[in-house]
């Protein structure tokens, strides 16, 4: 357990004030602050988190740097979105599996934290349409390893097509999450867990729960686990 937290309430003031002035003149005289409240302790935390993960799998990546690692950027993409404000009012790192291409889509775990937003786990979010089926078949072919992931306590959550995908059967005992367009699973946490000394436990002991759904779907992409 670290000496202290690694998230302080001034993780979450800092958001909720970039909610409220969410503009680059703001951020400017504000960036001490960003830099200080969100972005080190986000580092630090996916630092020490690295140093955990390779028990679970290690092929696994949790990269502390500033730009281009774990860390999700601050800024929005707001070309082609109606809302232009240029910030995000959440910080997020993503720890994905190491993939043989850089663009090739794989499972990972998440941690997503802002005013309102605590929430982490793993799987994966809005696959392509090749590796959603990819998945799919995975699920048909091996029936009795996907009981076993569903068995493991935690709900699959995300979208869902209303009718069965085209090429499988609408009848089929686990058609529930043939339909899924989504497979990922987690927690949500309060903000008392996230500025406890002791998250990093608790963030782990998610990602620990999560992986029967993590190494299936590694399984499912022919990837290392």
């Amino acid at each position: 357990m670290p000496a202290s937290p690694h998230f302080s309430p001034a993780f979450f003031k800092f958001l909720r004030d970039l909610k409220k002035h969410n503009d680059r003149a703001w951020f400017q005289d504000n960036r001490d602050r960003y830099v200080r409240d969100i972005e080190a302790p986000m580092l630090a935390f996916i630092a020490d988190v690295g140093e955990r993960l390779p028990k679970i799998s290690r092929h696994l990546i949790a990269d502390p740097r500033r730009s281009g690692g774990s860390m999700y950027r601050i800024y929005r993409d707001t070309r082609f979105s109606a809302d232009k404000t240029p910030y995000k009012t959440w910080a997020a790192a993503h720890f994905r599996l190491r993939t043989p291409a850089k663009d090739q889509p794989g499972p990972g775990f998440y941690l997503h934290v802002g005013p309102g937003e605590r929430f982490g786990g793993g799987g994966i979010y809005h696959p392509d349409m090749p590796t959603l089926t990819r998945i799919r078949q995975h699920i048909v072919a091996n029936p009795k390893r996907w009981t076993a992931v569903l068995k493991s306590g935690m709900e699959i959550g995300g979208d869902s097509l209303s009718r069965a995908p085209a090429g499988f059967d609408p009848a089929h005992k686990f058609i529930v999450d043939l339909r899924r367009k989504d497979f990922y699973t987690g927690d949500e946490y309060t903000d008392k867990e996230i500025t406890s000394a002791s998250f990093i436990d608790t963030y782990v002991d998610t990602c620990e729960r999560t992986a029967p759904l993590m190494e299936f779907l590694s399984a499912a992409l022919g990837l290392k686990w």
